[in-house]
């Protein structure tokens, strides 16, 4: 089965060649094709789950934005929510390669495209799809560590993980186990319901009580709904944006400014 692409490039000649290369390589059928933030935006929320789009191909700067590299923040924003689909930076800019994978983004295409360069991009596309489709069924589990003892959890009961002196913990209902993975391995593998609010830290978005502050004070209450036993967690004033919008685009109840 083809993938579905979405392509975001505010350029008009580059939007267009990537379509034809992805059209031609007869491995992906573009379903949208916009040059805005906004666009993009719309686009990936009207589509959402099986139904929708396989991958998006995101510029880093866009037409429409309000800030520099906006479109990793849609990345950002979007990567995590549940239905989501694979991203693949496409971009002239190569200093956001390393924040990109540590995203999740599955590639990152410098300008100019070419042809062998995007058949190799959908090769890994193709690659990760059905790695996705070949999991076993029912709700994997990670192994943690509590001494000499191997502790098994449920992704459910996963509050965080948090890196800290050069070693992975995982914060959960149960209490805090070091973990062998790093966070970006963590992310990789484990799948889209993780936030990274911080160099340092993942969230499990599905444990996040209460958002307080803004910018560089921005903090996150996770876990317990009882303040005193919940996890403090703080976000990188650089990400406070993006974590905010995550949590608030999943949820209703907020009126919008």
């Amino acid at each position: 089965m083809k993938l579905r692409a979405l392509v975001v490039e505010d350029e008009w000649a580059a939007r267009n060649y990537l379509v034809e290369l992805l059209q031609a390589s007869g491995a992906a059928e573009v379903i949208g094709a916009v040059a805005t933030i906004d666009g993009a935006r719309q686009a990936l929320e009207a589509a959402p789950g099986a139904a929708g789009i396989d991958v998006a191909f995101v510029d880093v700067e866009l037409a429409g934005s309000r800030r520099d590299a906006e479109g990793l923040e849609l990345v950002r924003a979007h990567a995590r929510r549940p239905g989501a689909p694979l991203f693949v930076l496409a971009t002239a800019f190569r200093e956001h390669a390393i924040e990109a994978f540590d995203l999740g983004v599955v590639d990152y295409l410098l300008k100019p495209f070419s042809e062998e360069r995007v058949e190799r991009c959908l090769e890994r596309l193709r690659a990760r799809r059905s790695a996705s489709e070949a999991a076993p069924a029912g709700s994997p589990r990670l192994v943690a560590r509590r001494k000499r003892a191997l502790v098994f959890l449920r992704l459910d009961e996963v509050w965080a993980f948090e890196a800290a002196e050069r070693l992975a913990y995982v914060h959960t209902t149960r209490g805090r186990f070091e973990v062998d993975l790093s966070l970006a391995a963590i992310e990789a593998s484990i799948g889209r319901g993780l936030l990274r609010v911080h160099r340092s830290w993942l969230v499990n978005a599905e444990h996040v009580q209460e958002l307080e502050g803004a910018g560089s004070e921005t903090e996150l209450r996770v876990g317990s709904a009882d303040a005193a036993a919940a996890l403090r967690v703080p976000v990188a004033r650089e990400r406070a944006q993006a974590v905010r919008e995550a949590l608030v685009g999943n949820a209703t109840g907020l009126r919008p400014r």
